[in-house]
């Protein structure tokens, strides 16, 4: 399991004013002065005024790196897609983003080596790929889609949801999640079920050994035994 180190921090002046363009493991949109360690985006979801209306405009929902060829960009241009945030990319994982295949080519790679050893039938298109997340992840409602699992079962890296909160699973614990980071502790009770917050494809890819990048407030993965 990777975690992602303290200094990789974005690009991207977010001003006095927080934007609504950070997003919870949830799928959530949310404006927080919190910076996030993953980019990323889902179509142009803002207006003329950077105002934001709506949740998703595409199927291709990615997580992309801070830092890409010198690239820079001024955030929420009219017309151009809504510039996104994570805390991390475990969180990006659970709101249904996958490794973008151009500035993390080589993370796509290994997630789309684990996605074929977990769902047989050739090499999958990005399309395909994008496809099948997306019914995991939005209900005919436009709703976040939870998946009921049990916690014994979930791979380091996933994520849960209990009564308005997310907690990620590691080293036989749940830390509950933030916008700043990883903070309450508890044990996790392997016989309980619970509603994962990743989508099942993501699970079935960490499972198969795609690592997922976690925030340093999570500590060392020898801290998680």
């Amino acid at each position: 399991m990777s975690v992602l180190g303290p200094t990789s921090r974005p690009l991207y002046d977010m001003g006095a004013v927080p934007l609504q363009n950070r997003v919870t493991p949830f799928g959530d949109i949310i404006a927080t002065a919190a910076r996030g360690l993953v980019f990323g985006n889902r179509g142009v979801l803002h207006d003329a005024d950077g105002r934001l209306v709506r949740e998703w405009q595409v199927r291709r929902w990615i997580a992309c790196r801070l830092q890409f060829k010198g690239r820079r960009r001024q955030l929420l241009r009219p017309g151009r897609f809504t510039e996104l945030f994570f805390l991390d990319e475990a969180t990006a994982l659970a709101a249904g983003h996958r490794p973008c295949a151009e500035c993390r080519r080589e993370d796509f790679l290994r997630f789309r080596r684990a996605w074929m050893d977990t769902h047989h039938g050739g090499q999958p298109k990005v399309d395909d790929i994008d496809r099948t997340l997306h019914a995991e992840r939005i209900d005919a409602r436009g709703r976040k889609r939870l998946h009921e699992a049990l916690l014994s079962d979930l791979p380091d890296g996933t994520m849960v949801g209990e009564v308005g909160e997310a907690w990620i699973v590691l080293g036989g614990d749940l830390l509950a999640w933030s916008p700043v980071g990883y903070g309450e502790r508890r044990a996790m009770p392997g016989s309980a079920t619970a509603q994962a917050l990743t989508p099942p494809s993501m699970i079935d890819v960490i499972r198969a050994g795609y690592e997922p990048g976690i925030h340093p407030t999570a500590g060392s993965p020898s801290s998680w035994s």
